[in-house]
Protein backbone atom coordinates (compact mmCIF):
# COMPACT_ATOMS: atom_id res chain seq x y z
CA UNK A 1 0.00 0.00 0.00
CA UNK A 2 0.81 3.68 -0.09
CA UNK A 3 -0.33 7.19 1.09
CA UNK A 4 -1.22 9.37 -1.82
CA UNK A 5 -1.24 13.01 -0.42
CA UNK A 6 -3.15 15.33 -3.06
CA UNK A 7 -3.35 18.87 -3.00
CA UNK A 8 -0.23 20.54 -3.34
CA UNK A 9 0.00 23.49 -4.84
CA UNK A 10 3.17 25.59 -5.44
CA UNK A 11 4.61 28.06 -7.71
CA UNK A 12 4.47 26.95 -11.39
CA UNK A 13 8.38 26.07 -12.65
CA UNK A 14 8.86 24.39 -8.83
CA UNK A 15 10.40 21.12 -9.18
CA UNK A 16 9.66 17.13 -8.31
CA UNK A 17 11.54 17.05 -4.90
CA UNK A 18 10.43 20.67 -4.13
CA UNK A 19 6.83 19.61 -4.80
CA UNK A 20 7.16 15.99 -2.58
CA UNK A 21 9.04 17.74 -0.05
CA UNK A 22 5.85 19.96 0.38
CA UNK A 23 3.67 16.59 0.27
CA UNK A 24 5.09 15.07 3.15
CA UNK A 25 5.10 18.11 4.95
CA UNK A 26 1.76 18.84 4.73
CA UNK A 27 0.62 15.60 5.46
CA UNK A 28 3.20 15.15 8.65
CA UNK A 29 5.81 12.47 7.19
CA UNK A 30 9.16 12.79 7.90
CA UNK A 31 11.80 12.03 5.37
CA UNK A 32 12.89 9.17 7.31
CA UNK A 33 9.34 7.24 7.29
CA UNK A 34 9.16 7.53 3.80
CA UNK A 35 11.21 4.54 1.86
CA UNK A 36 9.66 5.38 -1.29
CA UNK A 37 7.91 8.20 -2.91
CA UNK A 38 6.74 9.94 -5.98
CA UNK A 39 5.09 12.31 -7.88
CA UNK A 40 1.16 10.26 -8.67
CA UNK A 41 -0.32 13.37 -10.90
CA UNK A 42 0.68 16.55 -11.81
CA UNK A 43 -1.34 19.35 -13.43
CA UNK A 44 -1.65 22.85 -13.85
CA UNK A 45 -4.17 25.59 -12.19
CA UNK A 46 -4.68 28.73 -14.12
CA UNK A 47 -7.58 30.48 -13.28
CA UNK A 48 -5.47 33.15 -11.42
CA UNK A 49 -3.85 34.34 -14.68
CA UNK A 50 -1.19 36.64 -12.26
CA UNK A 51 -0.75 33.54 -9.81
CA UNK A 52 -0.43 30.38 -12.02
CA UNK A 53 0.48 26.90 -10.04
CA UNK A 54 1.46 23.30 -10.07
CA UNK A 55 -0.77 21.30 -8.66
CA UNK A 56 0.12 17.57 -7.64
CA UNK A 57 -0.79 14.56 -5.62
CA UNK A 58 2.23 12.37 -4.83
CA UNK A 59 2.68 8.91 -3.33
CA UNK A 60 4.67 7.95 -0.06
CA UNK A 61 5.03 4.27 0.69
CA UNK A 62 5.87 4.51 4.26
CA UNK A 63 7.61 1.91 6.71
CA UNK A 64 4.63 0.14 8.19
CA UNK A 65 1.12 -0.75 7.28
CA UNK A 66 -0.01 1.39 10.50
CA UNK A 67 1.65 4.33 9.78
CA UNK A 68 0.32 4.79 6.61
CA UNK A 69 -2.95 4.00 8.23
CA UNK A 70 -2.29 6.43 11.19
CA UNK A 71 -1.10 9.10 8.32
CA UNK A 72 -4.70 8.73 6.38
CA UNK A 73 -6.80 8.47 9.51
CA UNK A 74 -5.72 11.81 10.66
CA UNK A 75 -5.48 14.17 7.43
CA UNK A 76 -8.33 14.36 4.88
CA UNK A 77 -5.75 15.19 2.09
CA UNK A 78 -4.07 11.15 2.43
CA UNK A 79 -5.77 8.70 1.55
CA UNK A 80 -4.22 4.82 0.87
CA UNK A 81 -4.18 3.32 -2.30
CA UNK A 82 -3.11 -0.58 -3.29
CA UNK A 83 0.26 0.04 -5.32
CA UNK A 84 -0.02 -3.92 -6.17
CA UNK A 85 0.46 -4.13 -9.64
CA UNK A 86 -3.09 -5.94 -11.49
CA UNK A 87 -2.53 -9.00 -12.60
CA UNK A 88 -5.39 -11.49 -13.85
CA UNK A 89 -7.06 -14.09 -12.40
CA UNK A 90 -7.58 -17.34 -14.20
CA UNK A 91 -10.33 -19.13 -12.78
CA UNK A 92 -12.69 -20.96 -15.83
CA UNK A 93 -13.12 -24.49 -15.86
CA UNK A 94 -14.43 -25.04 -19.24
CA UNK A 95 -12.31 -26.03 -22.35
CA UNK A 96 -13.22 -24.24 -25.32
CA UNK A 97 -14.59 -26.05 -27.97
CA UNK A 98 -13.81 -23.03 -30.41
CA UNK A 99 -11.74 -20.10 -30.61
CA UNK A 100 -11.72 -17.31 -28.82
CA UNK A 101 -12.47 -14.62 -30.57
CA UNK A 102 -11.93 -10.54 -30.31
CA UNK A 103 -13.73 -8.42 -33.04
CA UNK A 104 -11.93 -5.04 -33.33
CA UNK A 105 -8.57 -3.63 -32.78
CA UNK A 106 -9.22 -0.31 -31.21
CA UNK A 107 -8.38 0.67 -27.46
CA UNK A 108 -10.61 -1.75 -25.96
CA UNK A 109 -10.15 -5.01 -28.41
CA UNK A 110 -6.11 -4.48 -27.93
CA UNK A 111 -6.33 -4.97 -24.44
CA UNK A 112 -8.37 -7.46 -24.80
CA UNK A 113 -6.39 -9.22 -27.07
CA UNK A 114 -3.24 -8.46 -24.76
CA UNK A 115 -4.27 -9.91 -21.65
CA UNK A 116 -5.85 -12.90 -23.27
CA UNK A 117 -2.72 -13.50 -25.06
CA UNK A 118 -0.40 -12.98 -22.17
CA UNK A 119 -2.48 -15.58 -19.81
CA UNK A 120 -2.10 -18.53 -22.81
CA UNK A 121 -5.83 -18.14 -24.65
CA UNK A 122 -3.92 -17.54 -28.03
CA UNK A 123 -6.87 -14.75 -29.23
CA UNK A 124 -8.20 -14.60 -33.15
CA UNK A 125 -8.48 -11.22 -33.87
CA UNK A 126 -10.80 -9.79 -36.75
CA UNK A 127 -10.26 -5.82 -37.90
CA UNK A 128 -11.75 -5.05 -40.65
CA UNK A 129 -9.27 -2.36 -41.46
CA UNK A 130 -6.02 -2.49 -42.34
CA UNK A 131 -2.88 -2.56 -40.28
CA UNK A 132 -1.86 0.84 -39.25
CA UNK A 133 0.91 1.34 -42.22
CA UNK A 134 -1.65 0.70 -44.83
CA UNK A 135 -4.38 2.05 -43.14
CA UNK A 136 -2.21 5.76 -42.95
CA UNK A 137 -1.94 5.46 -46.49
CA UNK A 138 -4.98 5.26 -47.54
CA UNK A 139 -6.61 8.12 -44.96
CA UNK A 140 -3.66 10.42 -46.30
CA UNK A 141 -4.63 9.25 -49.68
CA UNK A 142 -8.23 10.40 -49.48
CA UNK A 143 -6.82 13.47 -47.19
CA UNK A 144 -4.87 14.59 -50.53
CA UNK A 145 -8.21 13.97 -52.65
CA UNK A 146 -8.31 10.51 -53.61
CA UNK A 147 -10.89 7.79 -53.38
CA UNK A 148 -12.06 7.02 -49.80
CA UNK A 149 -12.40 3.46 -48.72
CA UNK A 150 -15.23 2.71 -46.56
CA UNK A 151 -13.41 -0.44 -44.86
CA UNK A 152 -9.56 1.17 -43.93
CA UNK A 153 -10.21 5.19 -42.69
CA UNK A 154 -10.43 7.40 -39.31
CA UNK A 155 -12.34 5.22 -38.18
CA UNK A 156 -11.66 1.33 -39.25
CA UNK A 157 -7.81 -0.16 -39.20
CA UNK A 158 -5.47 -0.87 -36.50
CA UNK A 159 -5.84 1.31 -33.36
CA UNK A 160 -9.75 2.51 -33.83
CA UNK A 161 -10.46 5.70 -34.19
CA UNK A 162 -7.92 7.00 -31.26
CA UNK A 163 -5.04 6.61 -33.76
CA UNK A 164 -5.84 9.35 -35.66
CA UNK A 165 -6.94 11.80 -32.75
CA UNK A 166 -4.75 13.66 -30.19
CA UNK A 167 -4.51 10.25 -28.37
CA UNK A 168 -6.14 11.48 -25.29
CA UNK A 169 -5.74 9.17 -21.83
CA UNK A 170 -8.03 11.66 -19.63
CA UNK A 171 -11.32 9.71 -18.31
CA UNK A 172 -14.02 10.30 -15.67
CA UNK A 173 -13.56 6.88 -14.69
CA UNK A 174 -11.92 5.85 -11.05
CA UNK A 175 -10.69 2.61 -11.92
CA UNK A 176 -7.45 1.15 -10.46
CA UNK A 177 -6.73 -0.65 -14.19
CA UNK A 178 -6.16 3.08 -15.55
CA UNK A 179 -3.16 2.43 -14.12
CA UNK A 180 -2.55 -0.94 -15.51
CA UNK A 181 -3.09 0.35 -19.23
CA UNK A 182 -1.08 3.08 -18.86
CA UNK A 183 2.23 1.57 -17.29
CA UNK A 184 1.17 -1.07 -20.56
CA UNK A 185 1.28 1.60 -23.03
CA UNK A 186 4.40 3.41 -21.96
CA UNK A 187 5.76 0.06 -21.78
CA UNK A 188 4.74 -0.32 -25.50
CA UNK A 189 6.24 3.48 -26.69
CA UNK A 190 4.13 5.90 -25.17
CA UNK A 191 5.96 8.67 -23.34
CA UNK A 192 7.07 8.33 -19.76
CA UNK A 193 4.97 11.15 -19.33
CA UNK A 194 1.42 9.83 -19.42
CA UNK A 195 1.72 8.12 -15.87
CA UNK A 196 2.06 11.35 -13.88
CA UNK A 197 0.22 14.05 -16.32
CA UNK A 198 -3.40 14.83 -14.91
CA UNK A 199 -3.61 15.25 -18.81
CA UNK A 200 -1.75 12.92 -20.35
CA UNK A 201 -1.95 12.73 -24.01
CA UNK A 202 0.64 10.19 -27.05
CA UNK A 203 -0.37 12.18 -30.21
CA UNK A 204 -0.99 9.96 -33.06
CA UNK A 205 2.56 10.41 -34.60
CA UNK A 206 3.59 8.21 -31.56
CA UNK A 207 -0.11 5.86 -31.37
CA UNK A 208 0.99 4.45 -34.53
CA UNK A 209 4.25 2.96 -33.52
CA UNK A 210 2.22 1.65 -29.72
CA UNK A 211 -0.33 0.09 -31.22
CA UNK A 212 1.70 -1.69 -34.22
CA UNK A 213 4.40 -2.71 -30.39
CA UNK A 214 1.17 -4.43 -29.12
CA UNK A 215 0.13 -6.10 -32.05
CA UNK A 216 3.43 -7.56 -31.62
CA UNK A 217 3.35 -8.68 -28.37
CA UNK A 218 0.27 -10.35 -28.75
CA UNK A 219 1.32 -12.61 -31.28
CA UNK A 220 4.68 -13.32 -29.79
CA UNK A 221 2.17 -14.88 -27.28
CA UNK A 222 0.50 -17.14 -29.68
CA UNK A 223 -2.21 -14.61 -30.56
CA UNK A 224 -3.45 -14.15 -34.39
CA UNK A 225 -4.30 -10.79 -35.67
CA UNK A 226 -6.41 -10.91 -38.87
CA UNK A 227 -6.74 -7.37 -40.76
CA UNK A 228 -9.26 -6.74 -43.72
CA UNK A 229 -11.34 -9.01 -42.10
CA UNK A 230 -14.85 -7.47 -40.85
CA UNK A 231 -17.52 -9.93 -38.76
CA UNK A 232 -20.26 -10.11 -41.18
CA UNK A 233 -22.50 -12.72 -39.05
CA UNK A 234 -22.63 -13.91 -35.80
CA UNK A 235 -24.80 -17.89 -35.27
CA UNK A 236 -25.68 -19.02 -31.63
CA UNK A 237 -27.91 -21.80 -30.88
CA UNK A 238 -29.78 -21.85 -28.09
CA UNK A 239 -28.75 -18.53 -26.73
CA UNK A 240 -25.37 -19.62 -27.44
CA UNK A 241 -22.69 -18.57 -29.59
CA UNK A 242 -21.81 -21.28 -32.16
CA UNK A 243 -19.66 -19.36 -34.77
CA UNK A 244 -18.57 -16.31 -36.55
CA UNK A 245 -18.62 -15.87 -40.47
CA UNK A 246 -14.97 -13.45 -41.79
CA UNK A 247 -14.92 -13.15 -45.38
CA UNK A 248 -17.48 -15.93 -45.88
CA UNK A 249 -15.92 -18.28 -44.01
CA UNK A 250 -17.63 -19.99 -40.71
CA UNK A 251 -15.48 -19.79 -37.83
CA UNK A 252 -16.66 -21.65 -34.31
CA UNK A 253 -15.65 -19.76 -31.80
CA UNK A 254 -16.53 -20.29 -27.46
CA UNK A 255 -16.37 -16.70 -26.81
CA UNK A 256 -16.10 -13.37 -28.80
CA UNK A 257 -15.67 -10.10 -27.48
CA UNK A 258 -17.48 -7.84 -29.78
CA UNK A 259 -15.12 -4.65 -29.60
CA UNK A 260 -16.09 -3.04 -33.04
CA UNK A 261 -16.25 0.83 -32.32
CA UNK A 262 -18.95 3.36 -32.35
CA UNK A 263 -18.84 3.74 -36.12
CA UNK A 264 -19.71 -0.11 -37.14
CA UNK A 265 -23.42 0.60 -37.70
CA UNK A 266 -23.36 -2.34 -39.99
CA UNK A 267 -22.55 -4.53 -37.59
CA UNK A 268 -25.06 -3.02 -35.48
CA UNK A 269 -28.09 -3.67 -38.35
CA UNK A 270 -26.63 -7.05 -38.28
CA UNK A 271 -27.33 -7.57 -34.46
CA UNK A 272 -30.37 -5.93 -34.75
CA UNK A 273 -31.55 -8.11 -37.09
CA UNK A 274 -30.84 -10.92 -34.90
CA UNK A 275 -33.29 -9.50 -32.22
CA UNK A 276 -29.73 -9.07 -30.33
CA UNK A 277 -30.52 -7.03 -27.24
CA UNK A 278 -29.85 -3.72 -28.37
CA UNK A 279 -30.90 -0.07 -26.87
CA UNK A 280 -30.76 3.59 -28.25
CA UNK A 281 -28.47 5.66 -25.99
CA UNK A 282 -27.93 9.45 -25.79
CA UNK A 283 -24.99 10.95 -28.08
CA UNK A 284 -24.21 14.44 -28.72
CA UNK A 285 -23.46 16.67 -32.62
CA UNK A 286 -22.25 19.81 -33.47
CA UNK A 287 -19.15 20.87 -35.05
CA UNK A 288 -15.31 21.95 -34.81
CA UNK A 289 -14.36 25.09 -33.84
CA UNK A 290 -10.95 26.26 -34.61
CA UNK A 291 -9.14 28.74 -33.25
CA UNK A 292 -5.59 29.78 -32.92
CA UNK A 293 -3.29 28.04 -30.54
CA UNK A 294 -1.83 31.37 -29.62
CA UNK A 295 -5.08 33.29 -28.66
CA UNK A 296 -6.07 29.97 -26.40
CA UNK A 297 -3.08 30.26 -24.60
CA UNK A 298 -3.54 34.18 -24.33
CA UNK A 299 -7.48 33.36 -22.85
CA UNK A 300 -5.80 30.94 -20.20
CA UNK A 301 -2.47 32.38 -19.66
CA UNK A 302 -3.04 36.18 -20.37
CA UNK A 303 0.76 37.84 -20.26
CA UNK A 304 2.37 34.70 -19.12
CA UNK A 305 1.16 33.07 -22.67
CA UNK A 306 4.40 32.06 -24.32
CA UNK A 307 6.58 31.04 -21.41
CA UNK A 308 8.27 27.83 -22.01
CA UNK A 309 7.45 26.25 -18.58
CA UNK A 310 3.75 26.32 -19.72
CA UNK A 311 1.86 23.43 -21.40
CA UNK A 312 0.36 24.27 -24.76
CA UNK A 313 -3.05 25.54 -23.58
CA UNK A 314 -6.27 23.64 -23.85
CA UNK A 315 -9.41 23.96 -22.10
CA UNK A 316 -12.83 21.84 -21.28
CA UNK A 317 -16.25 24.26 -21.35
CA UNK A 318 -19.76 22.85 -20.66
CA UNK A 319 -22.83 24.88 -20.24
CA UNK A 320 -26.82 23.37 -19.46
CA UNK A 321 -29.98 25.27 -20.14
CA UNK A 322 -33.17 23.35 -19.57
CA UNK A 323 -32.07 20.20 -19.74
CA UNK A 324 -29.83 20.01 -22.34
CA UNK A 325 -25.85 20.72 -22.17
CA UNK A 326 -23.42 22.30 -24.58
CA UNK A 327 -20.06 21.42 -24.46
CA UNK A 328 -16.30 20.86 -25.74
CA UNK A 329 -14.92 17.85 -26.15
CA UNK A 330 -11.75 16.23 -27.61
CA UNK A 331 -9.96 19.62 -27.42
CA UNK A 332 -6.73 19.05 -29.72
CA UNK A 333 -4.22 21.85 -29.05
CA UNK A 334 -2.01 22.24 -31.94
CA UNK A 335 -3.64 19.97 -33.78
CA UNK A 336 -5.77 20.01 -37.10
CA UNK A 337 -9.54 19.73 -38.20
CA UNK A 338 -9.65 15.92 -40.05
CA UNK A 339 -12.53 14.24 -42.70
CA UNK A 340 -13.37 10.98 -40.10
CA UNK A 341 -16.13 9.52 -42.37
CA UNK A 342 -16.66 5.87 -42.83
CA UNK A 343 -19.15 5.94 -45.13
CA UNK A 344 -19.32 6.47 -48.74
CA UNK A 345 -21.07 10.58 -49.31
CA UNK A 346 -21.19 11.66 -46.19
CA UNK A 347 -19.16 14.25 -44.03
CA UNK A 348 -17.81 14.06 -40.60
CA UNK A 349 -15.50 16.02 -38.19
CA UNK A 350 -12.68 15.02 -36.15
CA UNK A 351 -9.66 16.48 -34.34
CA UNK A 352 -6.01 15.31 -34.59
CA UNK A 353 -2.54 16.47 -33.07
CA UNK A 354 0.31 15.08 -32.45
CA UNK A 355 2.67 14.57 -29.22
CA UNK A 356 4.54 18.29 -29.82
CA UNK A 357 0.93 19.63 -30.59
CA UNK A 358 2.91 22.39 -32.45
CA UNK A 359 0.70 23.42 -35.02
CA UNK A 360 -0.61 27.09 -35.61
CA UNK A 361 -4.46 26.31 -34.64
CA UNK A 362 -6.44 24.72 -31.77
CA UNK A 363 -9.52 23.15 -32.45
CA UNK A 364 -12.12 21.59 -29.98
CA UNK A 365 -15.70 20.21 -30.76
CA UNK A 366 -18.76 21.95 -30.04
CA UNK A 367 -21.60 19.77 -29.66
CA UNK A 368 -25.00 18.97 -28.33
CA UNK A 369 -26.18 16.75 -26.35
CA UNK A 370 -29.15 14.96 -27.90
CA UNK A 371 -31.45 11.59 -26.62
CA UNK A 372 -34.18 9.27 -27.62
CA UNK A 373 -36.77 12.13 -27.08
CA UNK A 374 -34.67 13.90 -30.36
CA UNK A 375 -34.52 11.01 -32.83
CA UNK A 376 -36.86 8.33 -31.72
CA UNK A 377 -36.70 5.12 -29.55
CA UNK A 378 -35.93 2.34 -32.04
CA UNK A 379 -32.67 0.86 -31.67
CA UNK A 380 -31.12 2.33 -35.05
CA UNK A 381 -33.13 5.99 -34.64
CA UNK A 382 -30.21 7.35 -33.82
CA UNK A 383 -27.66 5.71 -36.45
CA UNK A 384 -30.69 7.20 -38.66
CA UNK A 385 -30.63 10.89 -37.38
CA UNK A 386 -26.70 10.48 -37.75
CA UNK A 387 -26.16 9.06 -40.90
CA UNK A 388 -28.76 12.07 -42.22
CA UNK A 389 -26.81 14.85 -40.82
CA UNK A 390 -23.52 13.22 -42.48
CA UNK A 391 -25.30 13.06 -45.39
CA UNK A 392 -26.94 16.57 -45.73
CA UNK A 393 -23.35 17.99 -45.00
CA UNK A 394 -21.84 16.29 -48.07
CA UNK A 395 -24.53 17.35 -50.65
CA UNK A 396 -24.53 20.78 -48.73
CA UNK A 397 -20.65 21.04 -49.44
CA UNK A 398 -21.00 20.17 -53.15
CA UNK A 399 -21.06 16.44 -53.20
CA UNK A 400 -16.88 16.21 -52.82
CA UNK A 401 -15.91 15.68 -49.45
CA UNK A 402 -15.40 19.56 -48.78
CA UNK A 403 -16.76 20.15 -45.23
CA UNK A 404 -18.93 22.92 -44.62
CA UNK A 405 -17.95 25.56 -42.24
CA UNK A 406 -18.70 29.62 -41.31
CA UNK A 407 -17.11 31.87 -39.16
CA UNK A 408 -18.55 32.06 -35.58
CA UNK A 409 -20.10 35.74 -36.46
CA UNK A 410 -22.08 34.68 -39.73
CA UNK A 411 -23.50 31.13 -37.87
CA UNK A 412 -24.19 33.67 -34.95
CA UNK A 413 -25.99 35.71 -37.39
CA UNK A 414 -28.00 32.53 -38.70
CA UNK A 415 -25.56 32.49 -42.19
CA UNK A 416 -22.81 30.94 -43.34
CA UNK A 417 -19.41 33.03 -45.03
CA UNK A 418 -16.17 32.27 -44.67
CA UNK A 419 -14.48 35.54 -45.45
CA UNK A 420 -11.80 36.72 -43.35
CA UNK A 421 -11.35 34.08 -41.02
CA UNK A 422 -8.85 34.34 -37.78
CA UNK A 423 -6.89 30.90 -38.74
CA UNK A 424 -5.90 28.83 -42.03
CA UNK A 425 -8.04 26.40 -42.23
CA UNK A 426 -7.07 22.89 -41.69
CA UNK A 427 -9.51 20.39 -42.90
CA UNK A 428 -7.52 18.60 -45.84
CA UNK A 429 -10.16 18.06 -48.41
CA UNK A 430 -11.41 21.81 -48.20
CA UNK A 431 -14.43 24.03 -46.86
CA UNK A 432 -17.22 25.47 -48.41
CA UNK A 433 -19.38 28.23 -46.90
CA UNK A 434 -22.61 27.26 -45.54
CA UNK A 435 -25.77 27.72 -43.24
CA UNK A 436 -25.43 25.54 -40.72
CA UNK A 437 -29.43 25.24 -40.91
CA UNK A 438 -28.81 22.95 -44.34
CA UNK A 439 -27.02 20.60 -42.08
CA UNK A 440 -28.04 20.30 -38.15
CA UNK A 441 -31.49 20.76 -36.94
CA UNK A 442 -32.73 23.62 -34.93
CA UNK A 443 -32.34 22.93 -31.59
CA UNK A 444 -28.98 22.01 -32.18
CA UNK A 445 -27.49 24.73 -33.76
CA UNK A 446 -29.65 26.76 -31.51
CA UNK A 447 -28.04 25.61 -28.01
CA UNK A 448 -24.79 25.93 -29.94
CA UNK A 449 -25.43 29.71 -30.28
CA UNK A 450 -26.25 29.79 -26.44
CA UNK A 451 -22.95 27.96 -26.08
CA UNK A 452 -20.56 30.04 -27.90
CA UNK A 453 -21.83 33.38 -25.52
CA UNK A 454 -21.68 31.74 -22.02
CA UNK A 455 -18.34 30.72 -23.05
CA UNK A 456 -17.01 33.62 -24.41
CA UNK A 457 -17.13 34.83 -21.09
CA UNK A 458 -15.01 32.14 -19.88
CA UNK A 459 -12.44 32.54 -22.86
CA UNK A 460 -11.90 35.34 -24.79
CA UNK A 461 -10.95 33.50 -27.96
CA UNK A 462 -14.56 32.44 -28.09
CA UNK A 463 -15.39 35.78 -28.62
CA UNK A 464 -13.68 36.09 -31.98
CA UNK A 465 -15.77 36.50 -34.36
CA UNK A 466 -13.69 35.75 -37.03
CA UNK A 467 -12.63 32.09 -35.53
CA UNK A 468 -14.09 29.29 -37.92
CA UNK A 469 -16.63 26.39 -37.25
CA UNK A 470 -16.34 23.10 -39.43
CA UNK A 471 -19.72 20.60 -39.51
CA UNK A 472 -20.40 17.88 -38.74
CA UNK A 473 -19.27 16.48 -35.03
CA UNK A 474 -21.20 13.47 -35.15
CA UNK A 475 -19.06 10.66 -34.03
CA UNK A 476 -19.09 11.66 -30.35
CA UNK A 477 -20.05 8.13 -29.26
CA UNK A 478 -21.80 5.16 -30.06
CA UNK A 479 -25.88 5.94 -30.73
CA UNK A 480 -26.53 2.49 -29.12
CA UNK A 481 -25.98 0.17 -26.13
CA UNK A 482 -25.46 -3.58 -25.97
CA UNK A 483 -27.00 -4.66 -22.70
CA UNK A 484 -24.78 -6.98 -20.66
CA UNK A 485 -25.72 -8.95 -17.44
CA UNK A 486 -23.35 -9.91 -14.38
CA UNK A 487 -21.47 -12.29 -16.08
CA UNK A 488 -20.94 -9.45 -19.11
CA UNK A 489 -22.33 -11.17 -22.00
CA UNK A 490 -24.84 -10.05 -23.86
CA UNK A 491 -28.54 -10.58 -22.52
CA UNK A 492 -29.17 -12.47 -25.81
CA UNK A 493 -26.56 -14.31 -26.42
CA UNK A 494 -23.49 -16.49 -23.83
CA UNK A 495 -20.55 -16.01 -24.83
CA UNK A 496 -20.64 -12.66 -26.77
CA UNK A 497 -18.66 -9.92 -24.39
CA UNK A 498 -20.02 -6.42 -25.88
CA UNK A 499 -17.41 -4.17 -24.94
CA UNK A 500 -16.01 -0.98 -25.62
CA UNK A 501 -17.13 2.65 -26.95
CA UNK A 502 -19.50 0.42 -30.02
CA UNK A 503 -20.95 -1.03 -26.94
CA UNK A 504 -21.76 1.80 -24.94
CA UNK A 505 -19.39 1.03 -22.34
CA UNK A 506 -16.51 3.41 -22.84
CA UNK A 507 -15.85 7.44 -23.92
CA UNK A 508 -12.04 7.41 -24.90
CA UNK A 509 -9.39 5.39 -25.12
CA UNK A 510 -8.23 4.52 -21.78
CA UNK A 511 -12.10 4.06 -20.81
CA UNK A 512 -12.22 1.69 -23.72
CA UNK A 513 -9.27 -0.19 -22.78
CA UNK A 514 -9.74 -0.62 -18.99
CA UNK A 515 -13.45 -2.33 -20.67
CA UNK A 516 -11.28 -4.14 -22.68
CA UNK A 517 -9.11 -5.68 -19.73
CA UNK A 518 -12.32 -6.14 -17.46
CA UNK A 519 -13.90 -8.34 -20.81
CA UNK A 520 -11.00 -10.59 -20.80
CA UNK A 521 -10.91 -11.02 -17.39
CA UNK A 522 -14.35 -12.63 -17.85
CA UNK A 523 -13.73 -14.86 -19.83
CA UNK A 524 -11.07 -16.17 -17.72
CA UNK A 525 -13.89 -16.85 -15.45
CA UNK A 526 -15.42 -19.33 -17.26
CA UNK A 527 -12.81 -20.85 -19.79
CA UNK A 528 -9.32 -21.91 -19.27
CA UNK A 529 -6.40 -21.12 -21.62
CA UNK A 530 -5.78 -23.21 -24.16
Amino acid sequence: MAVIISNISLPVGAGEEELIAAALKKAGISRNNAVRTGIHKISLDARKQNDIRTVVSVWAELRSPEEERRVCGRRDNCSLVDITPFSPVISGKLSPEGRIAVAGFGPAGMFAALVLAEAGYCPLVFERGGDVDSRAEAVSGFWGGGDFSPESNVQFGEGGAGTFSDGKLTTRIKDPLCRFVSARLAEMGAPEEILTKAKPHIGTDRLRAVVKNIRKRIIECGGEVRFNSRVEDISFVDGKIRSIRVNGEDIPVSALILAVGHSARDTFEMMHSKEIAMEPKPFAVGARIEHTQESVDRSLYGNHAGDPVLPVGEYQLSYTKNGRGVYTFCMCPGGTVVPAQSEENSVVTNGMSEFARDGKNANAALVVSVSPEDFGHNVLDGVDFVRKIERSAFTAAGRNYSAPASTVGAFLEGKGDIISPSVIPTYARGIVPCNFNEVLPPFVTDMMRVGLGVFSKRMACFGDKNALLTAPETRTSSPVRIPRGEDMCSLSVKGLYPCGEGAGYAGGIMSAAVDGVKQACAVMKVFKPL
